[in-house]
Order: C-alpha cells, then sequence, then structure tokens
C-alpha cells in the first residue's frame, strides 16, 4: 500500500512560524512534524509515499531528500498553488496507482497504529475517528454500531485526518482545479461507502503555535 501526506497548504494559522519554514517542516521534539509521520509508516512498512507540494515546496524537497534516510521512498507531487485536499489528492493519482492508499493530513499528530486500518473491499473511503477536541466540539461525522460512518447521529466525532481512499473517490474531479474533500466525502457516506474507526489514544490537530508548543512538551514528556 502507498501513502500520501498533504503537505502542500499554506499555513496560515501557523504565522508567523510558518512565514519563512513551511508547517510540515516545523520542528515537534526534535524532529520535523512531517518526519514523525513517515517514521509511523515506515515502522508499519508502509514505505511508498507520496507528499504534495506548494508553499516553500524547495525547502520541503531539500529537508526531505528521496526519504532512505527514514526508511522509506518518497516522491514529490509538485501544484503550482494549493490545490485543496481533494484537488491535491486528484493532482497525485499518476504517483499514486490504483490501488487503495493511506491518507494523511501533514498538519496532524497521531499514535494509531496504521497496520491495524481494514481494507476498503466496496468502500470508497475508512475514516479515522477521535474525540471531538475543545476547538471542534461539534465534531464531523458519526459512527454507528457497526462501524459505518453516518452525516448525523447520538453523537459525533471528529475526523481525524488520516484515512484509506480508493482512488476512486477523487477520479471524476478534474486535475488541476481546488477542490475540498468533504463535500466528495459525504456524498459516499449518503451512498452507504464510508466506515470508520474510532481511535481512543492521542491525537493532535497541530493548526496553531499553542498547539505546536503543547504537543513538543508532551513528546519531550515536560
Amino acid at each position: 500500500m502507498k501513502a500520501m501526506i498533504l503537505a502542500a497548504g499554506l499555513g496560515t494559522r501557523m504565522r508567523p512560524l510558518t512565514d519563512h519554514c513551511p508547517k510540515p517542516l516545523l520542528p515537534v521534539a526534535g524532529k520535523p512534524l512531517i518526519v514523525h509521520h513517515l517514521e509511523r509508516l515506515a515502522a508499519a512498512g508502509i514505505t511508498d509515499i507520496v507528499i504534495n507540494v506548494s508553499y516553500r515546496a524547495k525547502q520541503i524537497v531539500e529537508a526531505l531528500g528521496d526519504g532512505r534516510r527514514f526508511g522509506v521512498s518518497l516522491t514529490f507531487s509538485h501544484e503550482a498553488t494549493p490545490l485543496e485536499t481533494a484537488g491535491g489528492i486528484r493532482h497525485a493519482l499518476p504517483l499514486l496507482g490504483d490501488a487503495p492508499f493511506l491518507l494523511i493530513n501533514g498538519d496532524v499528530w497521531c499514535d494509531v497504529a496504521l497496520e491495524t486500518l481494514p481494507a476498503l473491499r466496496d468502500d470508497l473511503a475508512h475514516l479515522v475517528l477521535v474525540d471531538n477536541p475543545g476547538h471542534h466540539a461539534k465534531g464531523d461525522f458519526a459512527l454507528d454500531d457497526t462501524g459505518r460512518v453516518r452525516l448525523d447521529g447520538a453523537s459525533c466525532l471528529t475526523y481525524a485526518g488520516l484515512a484509506l481512499l480508493a482512488p476512486a473517490l477523487v477520479a471524476g474531479l478534474p486535475d488541476d482545479a481546488p477542490a475540498k474533500l468533504a463535500p466528495l466525502l459525504r456524498e459516499a457516506i449518503v451512498e452507504e461507502r464510508v466506515g470508520g474507526t474510532h481511535h481512543r489514544g492521542d491525537w493532535v490537530d497541530v493548526g496553531t503555535p499553542e498547539r505546536l508548543e503543547a504537543l513538543d512538551a508532551h513528546l519531550r514528556g515536560i
């Protein structure tokens, strides 16, 4: 299985830290945030990885190289301007191939065991969901007792920025056109083609300097 890490965003919420450094390269516990992803993927046996880049792309490519020192093989999908989540995935499909792949938002940190996620079978997506953080109290989607993701339910959970996706989910989009992933997921949920896993371990949306600092302290044991 291949993986794709979304790393093309402008990082506007992280300013001024991202004025001169792309968000994936911001240090957390002594290493760039994206390197935590690479190491976890390598540990799970997922070594063929595509990373989309746009903002300060050269810095990311030069910092990571071909990925061999992290035990992985890296390919970069370049975007002239950021294409949003689904648009970036669609642009990278020639590099990802026809099989389901693992998608990871570059600005999250999570200790989920990636190798335990189930196969997609006939689904278009399998989402990792987490308990709602304080900054996203209403959540995104519900998860029923059979492991199916619903648009609403007794209680909603938050999409963790981790998912297994079938290329068909985005294949119908035009290339090089910005598009968001959420509407496509909602359509697939209505069609009952999305499963989910409730991860109860550690997860952080590293979306602000304060949350970055808190994660750094947590991983350092401070």
